[in-house]
């Protein structure tokens, strides 16, 4: 068994592995299905080789372990093995094709991440997640008063302190049978509240200590939520070979429907990571917003090129193309590990 030749791909689960080796390319000498402590125990015994995963759950984790075995290990995007499983699903047909993407080099793998980035991913997915249940804890609120006649305004800073006084006033309009469970409402409100806002001062904790977030911070558009997201779900930015793929692998680029020599670009592809181009998204109309509403019009040439173009289309086509250029931007300060220098309008 060649080290530089073999490739082991494994079909991850919670207790069983389905585990596919190739020694020759394209050709599979065996295939084996393990538990949990067998798999370790038979991994534990084979030389240096090269490692081949779906991108999926636990997969970060036994990338690290099988780094340290001295394995190279090599994670594939799952959506992209997946037409590579002709017939039925089944673990063996998993691993199988697992073993034939990785033949296909225009696959590029998913860089394993460090215990400190899926910890960052965390806090970041604890905090959605929050501010969506707070979110529809809100709305629930405001629907089921509207229905009794009281129109609570929109805001989450407005809506606790309004129902808190309409549950003490014992004159109002809500009836008495549904007042303790709108104050149980209003407390899981307040209790979400706080949690979203200790999760980002852990944020701006871990930002200090960062070097590469605070230099992203620098960049218009990108405050404390974003840089870290970046940090936790982009992890190397090296993988890309310039701003354009990293903008395109974040779905940010036009969708192209081409043939012979017609070229066709419509809408943006929406791939890759839809948290990560939802927040550049909303950081580009904050920059649009600001600088629609400034005092002096002596702005840089970014904020200048972002309001004439936000003069001749609309809002959100104008915000979608300048979260484009911020992703551009975020690729050359990661890459060359310099802090965003704004450049006069008059330069343009």
């Amino acid at each position: 068994m060649e080290n530089n030749t073999t490739v082991i791909a494994i079909d991850l689960a919670k207790t069983v592995f389905q585990i596919a080796i190739s020694e020759t390319p394209g050709e599979v000498a065996r295939c084996l299905r393990l538990n949990r402590s067998g798999f370790l125990a038979f991994i534990e015994n084979l030389p240096p080789a090269t490692v081949v995963m779906e991108a999926c759950g636990s997969a970060h984790h036994w990338g690290r372990q099988l780094q340290a075995l001295g394995h190279s290990v090599q994670l594939l995007p799952a959506h992209l093995v997946r037409p590579y499983v002709p017939r039925n699903k089944t673990d063996r047909a998993d691993a199988l094709g697992i073993l034939e993407a990785w033949r296909n080099k225009d696959i590029h793998p998913v860089p394993v991440k460090t215990v400190d980035q899926q910890a960052l991913g965390g806090i970041h997915r604890f905090r959605s997640g929050w501010i969506a249940s707070r979110t529809a804890q809100v709305n629930t609120i405001r629907g089921l008063l509207r229905e009794f006649g009281i129109l609570i305004p929109m805001g989450v800073e407005k809506v606790v302190p309004q129902v808190r006084l309409l549950i003490e006033d014992a004159d109002s309009k809500v009836p008495d049978a549904i007042r303790s469970s709108l104050s149980a409402a209003c407390d899981e409100v307040e209790l979400l509240d706080q949690r979203i806002k200790q999760t980002e001062k852990e944020l701006e904790s871990l930002c200090k200590l960062d070097p590469v977030a605070s230099r992203l911070r620098t960049t218009p558009g990108i405050g404390l939520i974003t840089g870290t997201a970046l940090v936790a779900r982009v992890g190397n930015v090296d993988r890309f070979r310039s701003s354009r793929h990293f903008a395109s692998y974040l779905g940010i680029t036009p969708r192209e429907h081409s043939s012979g020599l017609k070229q066709r670009f419509g809408r943006i592809s929406k791939r890759g990571d839809g948290y990560l181009r939802m927040l550049l998204i909303h950081g580009a109309r904050s920059v649009i917003t600001h600088a629609r509403r400034a005092k002096s019009h002596d702005h840089d040439r970014l904020r200048d090129w972002a309001l004439k173009l936000q003069s001749r289309t609309r809002h959100n086509k104008a915000a979608v193309a300048l979260a484009n250029k911020i992703a551009r931007i975020v690729w050359a300060v990661w890459k060359h590990e310099r802090a965003y220098t704004p450049q006069a309008a008059s330069l343009a």
